[in-house]
């Protein structure tokens, strides 16, 4: 592996920080405190080529590289990881999906726009009773010739209000367990679709949260991803590249987090000398740091492994599963750095640390990455 970054990887990740630092900063508080979608942001970043960056680019993509990827996600969630996780979710789940297991067809109709950012797609696959089971889903298909019928209902749905593609998971063949499942390509706007309330969450507030309902949705055949029972292989494979968004999220949380302790570090004096001078902050921020270089050196393994054509799904539980443990220890150190400015909202540490909570549970709890990193170790 060459740690050696390319000229094009340096100007991606360059590119993220200034929008991040310029951009995202100014009403990043602001939009945590209403829980308010970043439209605008979205929008320019769509126009910088982030949303797409990963697709190839005779699909209108940018035909990036995944550490690329991940230097960009790091750079923009130091900043705010609300909007990482909406263009996470567009690049690893909806437009990976679609442009690895898709037809022409779909990915012509589906994948350009997505690629482009004229539209944003959410993934839809955990349930009030399949949560980390995936096996269980409850929402049904049902093979009605030229088409099926869905119903059921799915939460926790990333961009489920602002998204209009949705990739849905549901069991077609209950006989068949997991052997059973599908996955289709659903428009938001097909008749006997409703959405619940907005979430009102802990972190990454600015990012659309909801449950979708299904009521007798029509779903083409033709909107099927894959063969019959091709549907719960298809999310294990998906989620392998979405644990390197979450991973490279959960790292650039950290890596702000760190940064902001540093700095203050250097500002703040107690005991008439700067906190960094004392041993206990120094040793802190020590321990800050060399988490975080492991941190992402595990991200960008999994995704030099990918870039290769190599086997990263262990690689990339390892990641996610140590980025997100690392980055909820140096939030809470960041927090205690600052005292008491790191309990208030100003300072911007606290919601880091309502943030990283998260990284520790969605597209696969840390529980979940030690039973796929345990397996792969002791199934010989």
């Amino acid at each position: 592996m060459n740690f050696n970054f390319t000229e094009e990887q340096e100007m991606i990740r360059q590119a993220a920080r200034d929008y991040a630092e310029r951009e995202l900063i100014k009403d990043v508080l602001e939009r945590d405190e209403k829980a308010e979608y970043p439209t605008q942001h979205i929008k320019n970043l769509s126009e910088l080529g982030f949303l797409g960056m990963l697709v190839d680019p005779k699909y209108d993509g940018g035909g990036m590289d995944t550490v690329s990827y991940v230097l960009a996600m790091e750079e923009i969630c130091k900043i705010d990881s609300s909007v990482g996780v909406i263009i996470s979710v567009n690049n690893s789940l909806v437009c990976y999906g679609i442009e690895n297991y898709g037809t022409e067809e779909q990915k012509e109709k589906y994948l350009k726009p997505l690629a482009r950012g004229e539209k944003i797609g959410a993934f839809l696959l955990s349930e009030p009773e399949a949560g980390s089971d995936a096996t269980h889903q409850r929402t049904t298909a049902e093979d009605k010739g030229d088409h099926y019928l869905l119903n059921g209902t799915k939460n926790w749905i990333t961009n489920a209000n602002s998204g209009s593609i949705y990739i849905v998971v549901a069991q077609t063949h209950p006989e068949k367990k997991h052997k059973g499942i599908n996955v289709f390509i659903v428009e938001k706007d097909s008749p006997g679709i409703s959405l619940g309330q907005h979430e009102d969450k802990m972190g990454m507030r600015s990012s659309d949260t909801h449950s979708v309902m299904f009521t007798d949705v029509k779903v083409p055949k033709e909107n099927r991803i894959g063969e019959d029972g091709f549907g719960f292989k298809f999310a294990m494979k998906t989620l392998e590249g979405g644990r390197i968004g979450i991973a490279s999220q959960a790292l650039g949380i950290a890596s702000g987090a760190f940064e902001r302790s540093v700095n203050y570090a250097k500002e703040r004096k107690a005991f008439g000398t700067e906190l960094a001078n004392h041993q206990a902050i120094a040793f802190k921020i020590s321990d800050m740091a060399v988490k975080i270089e492991a941190a992402r050196n595990f991200c960008l393994k999994a995704a030099w492994l990918k870039d290769q054509g190599k086997p990263f799904g262990v690689a990339s539980a390892m990641a996610k599963q140590y980025a997100a443990d690392i980055a909820m220890e140096v939030t809470t150190d960041a927090v205690q750095i600052h005292g008491g400015y790191g309990y208030v909202k100003e300072y911007h540490v606290e919601r880091l640390m309502r943030e990283a909570k998260l990284t520790q549970i969605y597209e696969g709890t840390s529980e979940i990455q030690k039973i796929v990193i345990s397996r792969s170790i002791l199934k010989g």
